[in-house]
């Protein structure tokens, strides 16, 4: 039987990655364990191939890394939609023949089943996710409704939890700021627009916590580091369903996207890989994942039938960024903003974290 590691681990567990024949990052905590039981398990009984999961909390750097340096052990990695075009744009990623994706379940081709933007030259969407800010209910019992509430310390008082990054964070900061959804990405691309982010963030900055692993701002929130924190929705609806949480999301202002599975330029096992992606992003791939974490499939096909999360009575449609009464003032991120802007942002961010 040949095996395949499903990996999702730093470059510091990378030793223990090339012992396998084949391996897959992805980023651990409650996504990971989605995709395990979505994705690896069903995939291992029906192909024979063994596989295993571990955590990362950026494939993107690990994997590009790799392939500079010529020693490509991961033939898998889930990433980010704007890092799938850049590193794809920069010779990292192998193309996808996306003629060669299944068909829907009800015949549909693979083409007009998955949502606009849903497949790229080097990536395949898993799932639609969303930054959104969520707080302790125990906390406002009468809690914020808008972007803007977060900003507000005297009206919300306590300790923020923000990520420790550019993007999602400026652009939640101009929504914050009474920018419209439409408009964010035109204001944001003067320099005009990115004084203002970073004007309103000096509002907060002295009351911030900031974060970097998508498991850290339950945590922050559990713990009472934080009254709100922005965070991944699937992370607060798997604390709130699987532990019990006190916590509220807050849906005004997310800021949602596309994740993507890739295949690093030389991965060692690159047909198999795409067997994997195959299989993974299909009609019952993407819908068996939503039954397992808050994240709308990338099809359409998948949301024919009503989600059920895992727990067998939770109906997954209200908890979806996709939801229709949860984009209201939603904003899509725009990859070719960030393909272009990353570097010189989040050099201005870093300068500005120092100051």
């Amino acid at each position: 039987m040949k095996k395949i590691l499903i990996l999702s681990t730093a470059l510091s567990s990378l030793a223990f990655a090339a012992q396998a024949d084949v391996t897959v990052m992805s980023w651990g905590g409650a996504y990971g364990e989605a995709q395990t039981e979505a994705h690896v398990k069903p995939w291992s009984a029906a192909t024979g191939n063994a596989a295993i999961m571990t955590d990362s909390d950026n494939p993107a750097p690990a994997i590009k890394a790799m392939v500079e340096a010529g020693n490509v052990t991961v033939d898998v990695a889930s990433v980010e939609y704007a890092d799938a075009i850049r590193l794809c744009d920069e010779g990292v990623l192998e193309p996808i023949d996306a003629a060669a994706l299944p068909a829907g379940a009800d015949g549909t081709p693979a083409a007009d089943d998955f949502l606009a933007g849903a497949v790229t030259e080097c990536g395949v969407s898993t799932d639609i996710w969303s930054n959104v800010f969520a707080y302790d209910t125990t906390k406002f019992p009468e809690g914020p409704k808008t972007a803007a509430d977060f900003f507000d310390l005297e009206k919300f008082p306590g300790k923020r939890g923000l990520k420790k990054g550019a993007k999602a964070v400026l652009e939640f900061a101009l929504l914050g700021d009474g920018v419209p959804a439409a408009e964010v990405y035109a204001v944001l691309d003067t320099p005009e627009g990115v004084d203002r982010a970073f004007a309103k963030l000096d509002t907060i900055k002295s009351e911030v916590v900031w974060w970097e692993a998508g498991a850290q701002p339950p945590q922050l929130l559990a713990d009472g580091e934080v009254a709100m924190s922005t965070a991944y929705n699937g992370r607060i609806f798997a604390a709130v369903v699987n532990e019990g949480k006190p916590f509220q999301i807050v849906w005004d202002g997310q800021i949602y996207e596309n994740e993507m599975y890739v295949v690093p330029k030389g991965a060692p096992n690159k047909d198999l890989a795409m067997e994997f992606i195959k299989y993974a992003t299909s009609t019952e791939g993407l819908r068996a994942q939503a039954t397992q974490i808050s994240y709308g499939p990338a099809r359409k096909s998948s949301m024919k039938e009503e989600l059920i999360f895992k727990d067998g009575k939770t109906v997954m449609a209200p908890h979806l960024p996709t939801a229709p009464e949860n984009l209201g003032n939603a904003l899509e991120t725009s990859s070719t903003f960030w393909v272009d802007h990353d570097a010189e942002l989040n050099e201005r961010f870093q300068a500005w974290l120092a100051q």
